[in-house]
């Protein structure tokens, strides 16, 4: 465990705001006796919204998946995630991450950036419905991470994004390794407390259709492709 994940998992949390454009409670905290002083996302599961379509209370664990998978498969795209207890209650903690306001965020989410194709690939593996160019985070470094991953690992095909600009592009050399990397994963043992059986399933068959047909998913015609609101 690095120095960064150390004092996410057992700091304590002092809550300092909350992002009020957030579907579920999503509250910014720093970490107690840090130097500097970190901040972190904090999103307490008794604060979750039901959803028709995703079990109650296990967002949270979802966000965390999204990270395991990212860490295990080489990805690196998501911020140091944890879960933990917190000043009101059990939840999901994640490194907070300055991002350039300079940058015009819709417009670099448009763009054929290869770290883009990365994360429109993560997003196929994960079934993520919900990819908002909000949930593009890119730092002073240039360096690209996503966010909110609650809504992901579905068992049906839910995929809704707004990076489709790669749809029926071929996979790379480097993009088909990092498939194989996590088709290799022991997935059961990884997610079994985080995912249900059929989540796991649909996830291992996700991979293995991505890796037969060597190409980035169309967007589907049975739902609406792209997350309302966009932004």
């Amino acid at each position: 465990m690095n120095k960064t994940s150390e004092a996410i998992k057992s700091a304590n949390l002092i809550v300092i705001g909350r992002l009020v454009d957030a579907s579920n409670a999503t509250l910014q905290a720093t970490l107690e006796n840090t130097d500097p002083v970190m901040k972190v996302i904090y999103k307490p599961v008794l604060e979750e919204k039901p959803l028709w379509d995703f079990a109650d209370g296990n967002l949270a664990n979802r966000e965390y998946a999204a990270y395991l998978l990212s860490e295990l498969g080489d990805f690196n795209l998501v911020p140091t995630t944890v879960l933990r207890e917190g000043p009101f209650g059990f939840g999901m903690v994640q490194e907070w991450i300055e991002i350039d306001e300079e940058l015009d965020v819709v417009d670099f989410g448009q763009s054929n950036d290869p770290q883009l194709r990365k994360l429109a690939l993560f997003d196929a593996i994960i079934n993520n419905t919900d990819r908002k160019f909000g949930h593009l985070l890119v730092d002073h470094d240039g360096k690209l991470r996503g966010c909110d991953h609650g809504v992901c690992f579905h068992q049906e095909n839910k995929l809704r994004t707004v990076l489709w600009q790669f749809a029926g592009e071929q996979f790379t050399a480097e993009e088909i390794e990092l498939l194989n990397k996590v088709n290799k994963l022991d997935l059961d043992s990884s997610f079994a407390e985080l995912l249900t059986s059929a989540e796991i399933s649909a996830l291992s068959g996700r991979i293995a259709n991505l890796l037969a047909v060597r190409q980035f998913p169309f967007p589907s015609d049975e739902w609406p492709a792209i997350p309302w609101p966009p932004v």
